[in-house]
């Protein structure tokens, strides 16, 4: 609800403070007092468009701030705010402030955190509507119709929401199983091959390195045999250096008694041949280790190079071909199974379609029943506001499957016809002036308490209509203002002795500069202008006597 709204430097207006209370509020003043400049400013915190124009003729920029209660936790608003990285502390009113510059440029501000005037837009039909001679937004807006018919009918919109995303969901598994299988459609041969030569390969993490390691050993070996022939010739030859010492051995021991020296002589010649013969065997070990096999070595390069091979082909580490092995394998066996994995995914699309079409049409049901009873409703409200000659009917027409949503495939939309015989068409279409706003009335009438912004401003929507007419407006008014906020502005006596609050708008003259100010009135000022409005200029004791008899009433 608007609780208060503060004006500084809009058009005529200097600085004007106003609050606003629940039930009915109306706004009068004589013609051309300023009360559209009230709207307008409204309007300029509510998102539209910042015209240079709105400022006060040598000001410097205009300020409107509009307060508003606490927003419901968790509703609309408040995820507005989540949604935008604003803060909302709960129990916090929310305060919207427009300013703009008389040199153009403009600021919004939603409680003192920036603002952009499309987010003060987007929350502007959550907080006020604004009904007009020239409103385009709110009921006329046909996109908004299935809405309100739902909330009017409690149509559960719910499991048709459900059941579309399980629709939709089944559709794009399937489109992404397709596209798949025609990518690897199109890769079948490619794949059999490679799958085919890797199979045949076998190869093994770790298998790579081994066989390098076991090439490069095998390699060193094939060097140096012909060295460590050389050397087990130079060691244990006929000729060798152990054959050479062991025939010394044989001497010396014939001889050794004969002199000490020869004795230590044949000693260190035996140590000799024990190193000798011990250097021997280790060659022999070693030409064993490094003995090779040109047939092995031949296979092991080989398989090194096919391995290496594979893997430059595949782009990838010759450790990485088992794995490559098993994707590629993977996506043969899904090309080859594929048919079967899609026919299923066919069947699901199949059954959540059904599911969806089967809620849809269950929504759609409801929402005719609903459609009958909101069309009787308006009708009811039409004769008493002078639109007896009218018709109202609620279109639910089934759409194209393209055009099915998470709300159902009805395309909702109210229509009118304002003389007999004369076709149905939109209401913004065939509707003028103060019958407009008199459909509206009627019509938000029918769908009290059924959601919508918690303030309706109503502007001379009793234009061009008095009497019993106007009194229905009136009354119709006040009814809506047991439910929602309520702010009219009128020119009708009737309408004004209806409200709760009643602010006068009017124009001063100090000489030079005309102001427009707002005054709330108390009990006997809103006589008198009540009187006024009935009599004109010149209030009579007999006008002051039908106001009270209007207020009484």
């Amino acid at each position: 609800m608007l609780t208060a709204l503060a004006i500084r430097d809009v058009v005529l207006i200097e600085a004007l403070d106003l609050e606003f209370g629940a039930g009915l509020g109306v706004l009068t003043g004589e013609t051309g007092a300023g009360k559209s400049i009230l709207l307008d400013a409204l309007g300029l915190a509510l998102g539209a468009r910042g015209e240079t124009g709105l400022v006060r003729n040598g000001a410097a920029q205009a300020v409107v701030t509009a307060s508003f209660e606490p927003p419901v936790r968790d509703g609309e608003v408040a995820n507005i705010f989540h949604q935008n990285g604003l803060e909302l502390e709960p129990g916090e009113p929310l305060i919207v402030r427009r300013i703009v510059k008389a040199d153009g440029g403009s600021r919004a501000f939603l409680n003192d955190q920036p603002a952009s005037a499309g987010l003060l837009r987007e929350l502007a039909p959550h907080l006020v509507e604004i009904h007009g001679q020239h409103d385009d937004r709110g009921m006329l807006n046909p996109r908004g119709h299935r809405a309100l018919l739902d909330a009017f009918g409690r149509c559960e919109v719910g499991p048709v929401a459900i059941a579309h995303k399980a629709w939709r969901d089944a559709e794009a598994a399937l489109a992404v199983a397709r596209a798949e299988q025609d990518v690897a459609e199109r890769d079948r041969e490619w794949l059999e091959h490679a799958v085919g030569e890797l199979r045949a390969l076998a190869p093994e993490a770790g298998e790579e390195e081994m066989l390098a390691e076991r090439r490069a050993s095998m390699q060193r070996g094939e060097k140096i045999a012909s060295e460590l022939q050389g050397i087990a010739e130079l060691l244990d030859g006929s000729e060798g250096g152990l054959s050479q010492l062991r025939q010394a051995a044989r001497v010396l021991e014939r001889i050794a008694g004969d002199h000490d020296a020869l004795a230590e002589a044949l000693a260190a010649i035996d140590r000799a041949i024990t190193e000798a013969a011990e250097a021997q065997d280790r060659v022999d070990v070693a030409a064993e280790a490094l003995a090779y096999d040109p047939a092995a070595l031949e296979a092991d390069e080989a398989r090194l190079f096919e391995l290496r091979g594979q893997a430059r082909k595949h782009r990838v580490q010759p450790d990485e071909l088992p794995a490559l092995l098993e994707e590629l394998a993977g996506r043969l066996d899904r090309v080859q199974s594929g048919g079967a994995g899609i026919a299923k995914l066919e069947a699901a699309v199949r059954e959540t379609h059904a599911a969806y079409a089967d809620a849809a049409k269950r929504l759609s049901a409801n929402r005719t029943l609903a459609a009958a009873r909101l069309d009787v409703a308006v009708m009811t409200e039409l004769k008493p506001l002078k639109l007896d000659a009218a018709r109202f009917r609620t279109m639910v027409e089934p759409q194209d499957e393209a055009n099915w949503s998470s709300f159902g495939m009805d395309r909702v939309e109210f229509e009118v016809s304002t003389n007999p015989g004369a076709p149905f068409a939109p209401l913004v279409k065939i509707a003028s002036g103060g019958e407009l706003s008199r459909f509206i009335l009627a019509m938000k009438v029918a769908l009290a308490e059924e959601g919508g912004a918690r303030t309706l401003i109503f502007d001379e929507i009793d234009r061009g209509v008095g009497g019993a007419v106007a009194s229905a407006i009136g009354e119709r008014l006040a009814r809506l203002a047991d439910t929602a906020q309520v702010l009219v502005v009128t020119h009708s006596p009737q309408v004004a002795a209806r409200g709760a609050q009643h602010l006068l708008i009017a124009k001063s003259h100090d000489g030079t500069v005309t102001r427009t100010g707002v005054t709330p009135l108390g009990a006997g000022e809103r006589r008198e202008e009540i009187a006024r409005m009935l009599s004109g200029a010149e209030i009579t004791d007999e006008a002051r006597a039908q106001a009270e008899r209007l207020i009484a009433a």
